[in-house]
Parts: structure tokens; sequence; C-alpha cells
């Protein structure tokens, strides 16, 4: 691949920036809690998780109140309020594994709207207690459905919900252009830290920030090449959907937002890989974060040994430690589910197309098509 990438001039981002408003400088005074969310820092991840010379910059979107998804929870309603489709005070209900719901509780405090989450058993005590802290209302699903698991069950809640509250509005992240649209800024953010970007590895749960943040980097840099990360037992990219023990990336049904058409290349991941990447980001570097961060950072850390010297790789981090206390960092737990096996692999195996077999480890795929069953 080459790394010449056009560079970023000046007019390149005054015409960008008159099309997009930004978040306030770092550190600037804040009237709001919104006003905190935006210009994450980027962090270099090179020794001792890299080879020396060699490593990626991580996106810290942990540095945001709630998270990643702090930035399209606040979109997606400021949106719907300006298009009339939320009204006033009305409530709004949304299906979450976490941390959308921490966005939208956010987004509730900002504009005034009662919320209600759809969540299921494997949502962490720590997250619940915060919800409630936060002013959400949290539904609890007790049952998976027989195809879609737990996330069907929670959309199917969530509709139910909705019919007896005609006046309340659901995001529909899954398939809510509003919440690709959403990380235009983060994208541009990126242009302002780094000039160029060659390389983005991002995890694919609804596909919005994969897709928003490619989409607005590609105009600047065309030749930018897009890594998805998933995990085993996931639909997004044609595997078949199967019990999940990580939250916050894959699917058991197909977003809308997804853009498969997007990606250069998929990498799906297992827990227990995810895991010891979190675990050895977290003792080599004093940041890491959950299941998605554990995933991505296995995949850059593949990048940057293999591409070409000077490649630069841009890894999105979606959340931090904190929420992970009793899974991914509780000994008890990973021994529990079997996580605290071998070291992941210094590479990923690799199949042709994604039907061609049921990956149970660290699996790559160049050939990215739509899955049958995915809106196209």
């Amino acid at each position: 691949m080459s790394t010449a990438l056009r560079s970023v001039s000046a007019r390149d981002i005054s015409s960008f920036l008159a099309a997009h408003e930004l978040p306030e400088p770092a550190g600037a005074p804040r009237r709001s809690p919104a006003g905190m969310v935006g210009n994450t820092p980027v962090l270099w991840v090179g020794e001792p998780f890299n080879p020396p010379g060699r490593g990626f910059w991580a996106k810290l979107e942990g540095a945001n109140p709630g998270g990643l998804k702090d930035r399209s929870a606040l979109h997606m309603v400021a949106a719907a309020r300006k298009r009339g489709d939320l009204r006033p005070g009305a409530p709004v209900i949304e299906s979450t594994s976490g941390t959308l719901g921490l966005g939208l509780a956010l987004a509730g405090i900002t504009y005034g709207h009662p919320v209600t989450l759809v969540t299921d058993p494997g949502m962490e005590p720590l997250m619940l207690h915060q919800l409630h802290a936060l002013g959400a209302h949290v539904d609890v699903v007790t049952e998976p459905h027989p195809v879609g698991g737990w996330q069907e069950a929670r959309r199917r809640r969530v509709g139910e919900l909705l019919a007896r509250t005609p006046s309340a509005w659901c995001p529909d992240q899954y398939n809510n252009p509003d919440n690709v649209a959403a990380y235009a800024t983060l994208a541009l953010e990126l242009v302002v830290q780094l000039g160029r970007v060659d390389v983005l590895v991002a995890a694919v749960g609804t596909g919005g920030h994969s897709a928003g943040i490619a989409r607005t980097l590609r105009t600047f840099h065309p030749e930018l090449r897009l890594v998805g990360v998933d995990s085993v037992h996931s639909t997004v990219f044609g595997q078949p959907a199967g019990p999940r023990l990580m939250r916050g990336l894959g699917s058991s049904i197909h977003p809308g937002n997804v853009d498969h058409a997007a990606f250069d290349e998929a990498h799906w991941v297992a827990p227990g890989e995810a895991v010891r990447t979190c675990r050895r980001l977290a003792r080599g570097h004093y940041t890491s974060g959950g299941w998605s961060v554990g995933a991505v950072a296995l995949v850059a850390n593949w990048i940057a040994r293999t591409q070409p010297e000077h490649t630069r790789i841009v890894a999105i981090f979606p959340d931090g430690v904190h929420r992970y206390w009793n899974t991914v960092y509780s000994d008890d737990y990973c021994r529990a589910h079997d996580l605290l096996g071998s070291r992941p692999a210094a590479d990923p195996d690799e199949i042709a197309h994604p039907g061609d077999q049921v990956v149970e480890r660290w699996t790559r795929c160049t050939n990215v098509t739509v899955p049958e069953g995915a809106a196209r």
C-alpha cells in the first residue's frame, strides 16, 4: 500500500469546518456536560506493546464522559429534535449493551428528555448503577430471542414500550444515518491531530463509527484502508450468529449502518484474545479498555508489525477500563470462562470468504461482502 497520501491543506480543513461544528478546544470552561464530548487525545502505542520502531495511534474515546457513543447519542437526539421527530420533553427509548446508554443519559440531561434503556442480564453491575444514578430507567429483558438472541429480544421490548408510549422516540442506532454522521467531527479531529491516516482500525457493532469516520477521512485521504474488527459468533461480516461473551462489538442481527463496501478487510477476535490484549496494553501503556479495545488493539498491533514502515495507523478505543472491573480485569471471571489460557497467536488465521468456515479464534478475511439477509 502506498503511504504517499496527499497532505491536508488549510483550505481542506476550512471547507470541512464550514459544514461541521467542532467542539470547543480541550480545556475550555464548559457550561453544559455535553461540551465535554470531543477533542479526545491520541496516544502513541509503541514499545513494549509493539516491536521497536513500530506502533499505532490510539484515539482515546474513553476520555469522553461516557465513551465513544456520547457523540452519536447527542447528535441523534439533536437531529431528531431539529426535524420535529422528538418533541420537547418526550421520552427516549432505546436498546443498549451499555455505552450508548451512557450517551443517551447525557443527551437526556442536556435536552430535557426522560430516557428508558432496554438491556439484558449481561450488562455489568457498575453500568447498571451508573445509568440509574444518571436518571435513566433501565428495563432488563429476561429471555433471549430464539433467532436474534439478546439483541433481538431487546429490540422487540423497545417496540412494546414504544407502542405503549405514542409520544416516545427511538433513535434506532442500528439503522439511523445520524449515527454515522455523528462521527464526522471525530474524523476531522484526527486530521487536525495527525495530518494523515493510512489505516483505520475500528470495532464494528452498529456500524456507525466505522462508516462515519472512514467516510470523512476519505474526503482527505482517498487511499485510506479500513479494517473492521468483529467478534466470533457475530453476523456482521457473514458468520453465523451464536452466543457472544463480548459486549460492544459484533451483532446477532444485520445493522443497516454497516457499510460493507467501505471495508478492505475484516478480522474476528475471540474473548480470550481480547482479554489478554487488554491486560498487556494496560500494563505497558497505562491505558486500555474493554472487549472492543482489546480486539482492536490486537489487530492494530499485527498491522503495525506487517505493514511498511511509517504507515500511519489509527485504532479507535471506544472506552476505558472501569466498566470491566468484574469481567475483563477479574481473574475469577476470566478463569470461570477459560479466558486466561495461552497468549494470542502472532498472526491471524486466513479464510478466503466469510462463509468458508465458522471461526473460533482470531481470523482475517480480505473478501468483505454483504452477508445474506443484510440490507443492500
